[in-house]
């Protein structure tokens, strides 16, 4: 019976740890722009041929600059998978396949939220994403992305 309830207790504090420790799913992140976009919403295919370096320009005819975080991002791995359809791994992966080829080469990356936001506020047509709570400057603003 000692045994029995130790394994009740183990369980349910790992059930608690789960339930308070954040996870790449569970973290929110939204699409900002510079200013200078004029598009207010893009879907989901386009952002991902944006992310890609499959298509160059908004509908608006602005050129594009995507920025990523770094591939440890937990908010990369999110934006990546429900954007991109892979995960971080498999994107860079992609990219490496793209270099090798002569075709193109990866966004830059940021190493935090902050870097994002100030690159995407600096760089005319420049679009990224962030933590779903990171605060926006005038010269940036939430893109809409619909399904």
């Amino acid at each position: 019976m000692r045994i029995h309830h130790r394994l009740v207790l183990a369980a349910s504090v790992a059930a608690a740890l789960l339930a308070i420790a954040p996870s790449a799913h569970a973290q929110g992140f939204k699409v900002i722009v510079n200013s200078s976009v004029s598009d207010r919403t893009l879907s989901r295919s386009k952002l991902t041929r944006i992310f890609l370096k499959q298509d160059a320009t908004f509908p608006g005819g602005t050129p594009a600059s995507p920025v990523d975080l770094a591939a440890s991002s937990p908010i990369r791995e999110a934006f990546s998978k429900a954007v991109l359809g892979r995960g971080a791994g498999p994107v860079k992966t992609y990219w490496q396949q793209q270099v090798f080829a002569g075709r193109s080469s990866p966004p830059p990356q940021k190493s935090s939220d902050a870097e994002v936001v100030a690159f995407v506020a600096s760089t005319p047509g420049a679009i990224g994403y962030v933590a779903s709570d990171v605060p926006l400057s005038g010269s940036v603003r939430q893109l809409q992305v619909d399904p």
